[in-house]
């Protein structure tokens, strides 16, 4: 049986969402692992100010593609953008490239959707559902199809919380909802989409679970898999360690508490952080698609892909590591980011109102106080309006960050059986072998290097920055505790007697304990 890069070999293959995070490292992926596919078609759409030429143009100049660039500096030319726009009709696409596509495409990985938690429904439902089936009708017209690959949601039936490798009923049924829908004013629509999505959390889980709904109802006529990730996150060994692009989900709380901003966040420290790095994901994609051609299964395959049942990390265990990387100064594999506004000490509860006392005392005190400086010495404040949008997108994730789910996983293990050993090595998805406190460690670093763009070698005077801001809380608390006796303890005989007498059963204790020790030696 043929192996997954000579499957690929002379293959056209087409994309959405290429640009985004995951599809481009799908992209690179096929180019570097299946240097013989024949041509990669990724619809694009043109953006206000940039065309559709100069984001590819862009796209390809990013580190990620770094290796493939090595290996062939021309492999730019496989790639063939398609101008598209998936809320249009018929996805925008002209007749001619219709044409084009549906003569020469083998494989589509559906990548392109909107992960915003708190899009509306019904821009949702275009990007989600809509550009979907229109994908699909698409599919059905291509001559040579040999596999159609959804990257679905693990969340898009977090209201179970078993869930099964198999597509469950809809809430509703699609076609009747974007009907009843369409006539509606966007306040109406706003009005009525909490009791629509009912118990899932936000229009993003809900309108995955419709498209998961709407692309198993063509698995008669088309051969198709679908993929689940959770919470993806930065690239586990592929291309590179860390790589990562962009400020969502686990990254934004990585780099906020990593300047010391983020200071408390409501999650359960003993609930599994289900991450998932993209290029885990992606490997996975990949053998699927193969698996969908060569052995044509009967009904569409689901492929939870998760962590979680598989190789457990806690929510508690992640801000350890990753606090230890970014406010540690006297470690040398310590990597700090620049400028941080106080030194990173992040609080996790599970209880809402000592979460609202942290915040209170720890980011919106904080921020008053700055803003005031700033207003003082002839500034725009900003302080309090960049932590109100973190409070914003922190409550989008707590759902998530504060319970478990079970995926069961045999779709997955069952695929990885069916691998060479030689793929299993370079389409590697087999996250029993992942290391959890490097893997935080290399993601903090991707934030810092490939997010932030901060320079490496600008590591020692972060580390002096931490040591300054140290300095500067050990001074604050000696003035407050100075500033504390002057006003409420030396003006009162009480509080003075009970200060005394803490101090003195401190010293006892302190004694009590050194007298121990002595005996013990």
């Amino acid at each position: 049986m043929a192996s997954i890069a000579e499957y690929y070999a002379g293959k056209s293959v087409m994309i959405t969402g290429a640009t985004g995070f995951m599809g481009k490292v799908l992209v690179e992926k096929l180019l570097r692992s299946c240097p013989e596919v024949k041509a990669l078609y990724i619809l694009v759409r043109p953006k206000a100010g940039q065309s559709m030429q100069q984001r590819v143009s862009d796209m390809m100049k990013c580190k990620l593609f770094d290796r493939v660039r090595e290996d062939d500096p021309d492999f730019h030319q496989k790639i063939i953008p398609i101008s598209s726009e998936l809320t249009q009709p018929s996805l925008a696409i002209s007749p001619e490239d219709v044409q084009r596509l549906t003569a020469c495409i083998n494989v589509v990985f559906h990548c392109a959707a909107t992960i915003r938690f708190d899009e509306p429904l019904k821009h949702a439902l275009q990007l989600n559902v809509m550009a979907t089936q229109q994908l699909l009708s698409l599919a059905q017209q291509m001559h040579h199809l040999e596999a159609f690959i959804h990257i679905s949601t693990a969340y898009a039936n977090c209201n179970r919380k078993h869930i099964d490798e198999v597509i469950y009923p809809p809430p509703v049924e699609p076609r009747k909802l974007i009907e009843s829908l369409e006539w509606m004013d966007e306040s109406i629509v706003l009005d009525i989409t909490p009791r629509l999505i009912g118990d899932r959390p936000n229009t993003y889980t809900y309108t995955k679970a419709l498209a998961e709904y709407s692309v198993q109802q063509e698995q008669d006529r088309l051969p198709i898999g679908i993929i689940r990730p959770s919470i993806v996150g930065a690239s586990w060994q592929e291309p590179f360690p860390g790589w990562i692009d962009n400020f969502n989900g686990p990254s934004g709380v990585f780099i906020a508490a990593g300047k010391g901003i983020l200071r408390t966040m409501r999650a359960n420290n003993d609930a599994v952080a289900d991450l998932i790095p993209v290029d885990v994901v992606i490997n996975l994609t990949l053998a699927a698609g193969w698996y969908t051609a060569v052995h044509r299964p009967k009904t569409a395959l689901v492929y939870n892909c998760t962590t979680g049942g598989i190789n457990p990390f806690h929510w508690g265990e992640i801000v350890d590591v990753n606090l230890f990387c970014s406010s540690t100064f006297d470690k040398q594999n310590s990597n700090p980011l620049e400028q941080a506004f106080r030194r990173p000490n992040a609080n996790i509860t599970s209880n809402y109102l000592i979460n609202q006392y942290w915040i209170l005392v720890s980011h919106k005190f904080p921020a008053f106080i700055y803003d005031l400086f700033l207003r003082l010495s002839g500034q725009k404040p900003q302080m309090m309006r960049i932590f109100n949008r973190l409070h914003k997108a922190i409550s989008l994730l707590e759902y998530f960050s504060s319970q478990d789910w079970e995926w069961s996983s045999e779709n997955m293990s069952m695929l990885m059986g069916q691998l060479a050993p030689d793929d299993r090595k370079t389409f590697n998805f087999d996250v029993r072998q992942l290391n959890w406190p490097e893997y935080i460690d290399n993601y903090c670093i991707g934030t810092k290097k490939y997010v932030l763009n901060e320079d490496m070698s600008d590591i020692p005077a972060a580390r002096q920055h931490l040591r300054k801001l140290r300095n500067i809380r050990y001074t604050f608390n000696t003035l407050l505790v100075v500033f504390i006796w002057r006003v409420f303890i030396a003006r009162s005989q009480m509080a003075r007697n009970i200060w005394y007498f803490v101090v003195s059963l401190c010293f006892k204790f302190l004694s009590y304990f050194r007298a121990s020790s002595t005996l013990t030696k």
